[in-house]
């Protein structure tokens, strides 16, 4: 995979890009890398801790047009930074709140609201 910083995304894109997967999805990570290949370690925590509950999850590689997306994401959650959950069209947060809701016990109802 090759990290290109220059994308031909403009801002509108990538929000229209957001805004109808966050719409379209049960649930969505919005994540460096993809499922099979995470390139953080956040995003592997992230995919880890859903994939416990969830067979069946869409996940959106950011890295393509980082700035945009965390400034398209921002507009949604009020955060910047990645990997970001969203639940039935609702920010639930990124892998340490994924992990203190898998440590209440919390976590599978929440994927499954």
């Amino acid at each position: 995979m090759t990290f290109q910083p220059d994308s031909d995304l403009s801002d509108g894109e990538v929000q229209s890009r957001v805004d109808e997967a966050i719409e379209s999805n049960d649930v969505v990570l919005f994540m460096k890398g993809n499922r099979l290949m995470p390139q953080c370690g956040y995003s592997q925590r992230a995919v880890n801790l859903i994939s416990q509950y969830e067979e069946e999850f869409e996940t959106i590689d950011v890295l393509p047009a980082l700035d945009q997306y965390r400034a398209a994401l921002e507009s949604h959650s009020g955060w910047e930074t990645i990997p970001q959950t969203y639940v039935d069209g609702e920010f639930i947060g990124g892998s340490d709140i994924l992990a203190e809701l898998d440590e209440r016990g919390e976590l599978e109802a929440t994927l499954r609201a």
